[in-house]
């Protein structure tokens, strides 16, 4: 490899570091990017002397995961800034170019958050105006919205628009040190293989910047970019109201809704919902009402963590005698629910819960409104298979259809558009992680639409002397109980999780995975990761849709185990295996693809009537404690343990 040292020195910015894959990393830095306080960063930690830090930087790409990039807002090749952004959306170009022959007339949607990186001088906005910027300067149309919006509202404009593509440029509810692009396709989706894969090769093809791709005034002066915001607010809000059922009972309802936006950007967008839905604007948390990069009141901008970041909220609802809080994540696309109980106590529930919940709140109107079932066979619920197994047992019951996925809404937003291709309706789709999906105007998880249609489904329960807590106890009672658990492991260490995944795979050193767990035995594995499932006879990976067996089984010679023979893709990129237990259970371990997180999660059903739900609540801690203390915790010095 050419060795750039005399051009480092002659640069005046930087020394060679005897390291000629680092000198080049650094001199292509230094020569690219145009960000003063990015390149300052760089130089800095040369002129230390602090090499591991600049290979950890400068030698590595971020991988072009969860349908696009998140990682830390930094100076270098590896994390996110001014030049990753311009050459991640060069590649974008690229790509879509060869893709489209008519993008030059159909172009782009670009939305973004309201992060902020003062140290990088990285804010969402700017990085969505360099977005712009390239691809402007190849004469392609842009709607870049002229202020925040929620994530969900660029698929949603990319259908709308019939635009080539989407990007959101938001980290969701990680850290406040991190930011991300997230891409969509045509189809208002979140792209999945091959596109990742295609845009990765045209990313790597356009590593220089063009000289126009700095110029983010571009996104100021061509007459190629547009404002969608205020039509795409206006169609978003009318077409929301489809999901509204119950207007009149809204217009006078006697409760009282707090919301938190966390600090992002879900305010003034859960406050239009509420009006369009006939409510009185629903009590915003003061401290979090307003956009703040620095998440100042919470410990973590994700409102799954439940109560431990949902104290401002509680205590609001208390003083001003609201029954329910709802809290959207920082870019809206997520939705918790808590609702205080008899003894004063704040219930939150899990994201498996609220499906069980929304999923029959979305079929009892669905059902009114389409009594011949003739429509019901053709209606559709999808959820992921980390997700619970509720909506599988509804389908199962009221003669729909279920389907399942692979873990993240990509796979969800893509299906939408397979099954809509061939005259399907999907009515609700969620992931446990508290994404909720009500109709199908946006094939993605949207926590704007679930926050209102939550409040109208508590509002029809209020006035028939329901709580959420008495109808989650209700579907239970029809439909059997669906006991779930999830929580993770945090790891940043790559090596400790490839141990750790490797070792269920050659169990007690020898080739094959465990056959029991506390106790517990395990009757088979699937392993998305390398495409096995033992429950197949070609051991080809299927996805299993039913896999929440009658937890009785040991009691009864006969249960319930029905699978979709659909092949799941492989995903050698992540790792995820599942256990199915004698007893029923259904166990997954997984990594995140947004943070450094194993995940695992784990459900235990019974059939409709079942009184003894806390034998099955007691199993499954067994079981999942025995999860991490035997399957993870031998690595215990990497990992740090979520307290749940």
């Amino acid at each position: 490899m050419e060795d750039f040292g005399e051009d480092l020195n002659a640069n005046q910015h930087c020394r060679a570091t005897g390291d000629a894959t680092l000198d080049k990393a650094i001199y292509q830095w230094i020569a690219w990017d145009k960000n003063p306080r990015t390149r300052a960063q760089i130089e800095a930690l040369l002129g230390d002397g602090n090499l591991e830090e600049l290979r950890r930087r400068l030698c590595a790409r971020m991988a072009f995961g969860t349908a696009g990039l998140r990682s830390a807002v930094g100076a270098g090749f590896a994390l996110i800034n001014d030049l990753t952004i311009i050459q991640s959306t060069q590649g974008m170009y690229k790509y879509l170019d060869k893709c489209f022959p008519d993008v030059g007339t159909r172009g782009i949607v670009i939305g973004y958050d309201t992060r902020g990186q003062e140290a990088s001088g990285c804010s969402s906005q700017r990085l969505a105006k360099l977005t712009a910027a390239v691809m402007l300067c190849k004469d392609v149309p842009v709607y870049l919205f002229s202020t925040y919006v929620p994530t969900p509202f660029v698929p949603y404009a990319v259908k709308k628009l019939r635009a080539a593509a989407g990007v959101m440029i938001t980290a969701s509810h990680n850290p406040k040190e991190d930011n991300g692009y997230k891409v969509y396709w045509e189809n208002g989706a979140q792209i999945c293989a091959p596109h990742d894969k295609e845009v990765v090769r045209c990313i790597e093809d356009s590593l220089e910047p063009w000289a126009e791709s700095w110029n983010e005034n571009l996104s100021d002066s061509s007459p190629l970019r547009k404002d969608p915001l205020e039509d795409i607010s206006r169609c978003y809000m009318g077409e929301l109201a489809s999901l509204c059922f119950h207007r009149e009972l809204n217009c006078r309802t006697p409760l009282k809704f707090v919301h938190s936006a966390f600090h992002g950007v879900g305010h003034n967008y859960v406050q239009m919902a509420f009006r369009e839905f006939g409510f009185s604007p629903p009590i915003p948390v003061p401290e979090q009402m307003l956009p703040d990069p620095e998440f100042p009141t919470v410990s973590c901008p994700n409102p799954e963590e439940g109560e431990s970041v949902l104290d401002l909220s509680f205590r609001l609802a208390e003083d001003e005698g609201a029954r329910i809080v709802l809290a959207t994540d920082p870019d809206a696309d997520r939705l918790a629910v808590a609702e205080i109980c008899d003894n004063s106590r704040w219930r939150v529930f899990t994201g498996n819960e609220l499906a069980a919940l929304l999923g029959w709140w979305m079929l009892l109107n669905w059902k009114d409104q389409h009594p011949e079932a003739a429509d019901t066979e053709k209606m559709y619920m999808l959820a992921t298979t980390v997700s619970s197994k509720v909506l599988q047992t509804f389908a199962r019951i009221e003669g729909f259809h279920f389907e399942e996925t692979l873990p993240g809404f990509k796979w969800i937003g893509n299906k939408i558009h397979e099954l809509e291709k061939k005259g399907k309706v999907v009515l609700f789709a969620f992931e446990e992680s508290i994404g909720f999906m009500c109709g199908s105007m946006v094939p993605d998880k949207d926590g704007v639409s679930a926050a209102v249609v939550v409040a109208e489904m508590v509002s029809y329960l209020n006035d028939r002397n329901l709580t959420l807590i008495q109808q989650l106890e209700n579907i239970y009672e029809i439909y059997g109980p669906h006991i779930s658990r999830t929580s993770y492991v945090i790891c940043h260490d790559s090596p400790t999780i490839k141990r750790i995944f490797s070792g269920l795979r050659n169990w007690g050193g020898k080739e094959g995975y465990p056959d029991s767990c506390g106790g517990y035995k395990i009757t088979h594995v699937r392993d998305v990761t390398t495409g096995y499932d033992s429950s197949q006879p070609n051991h080809k990976c299927v996805s299993a849709t039913a896999m929440c067996v009658c937890s009785y089984v040991c009691m009864c010679t006969s249960y319930f185990l029905f699978s979709l023979l659909q092949v799941l893709p492989v995903m050698k990129s992540s790792q995820m295996v599942t256990f199915t237990f004698q007893n029923g259970l259904v166990a997954t371990l997984r990594t995140s693809g947004t943070e450094p997180k194993i995940k695992y999660y784990a459900e235990i059903c019974a059939p409709p009537g079942s009184r003894d739900v806390s034998s099955l609540k007691e199993e499954l801690l067994k079981v999942t404690g025995a999860l991490v203390e035997e399957f993870l915790e031998p690595d215990k010095n990497n990992l740090v343990r979520r307290s749940v």
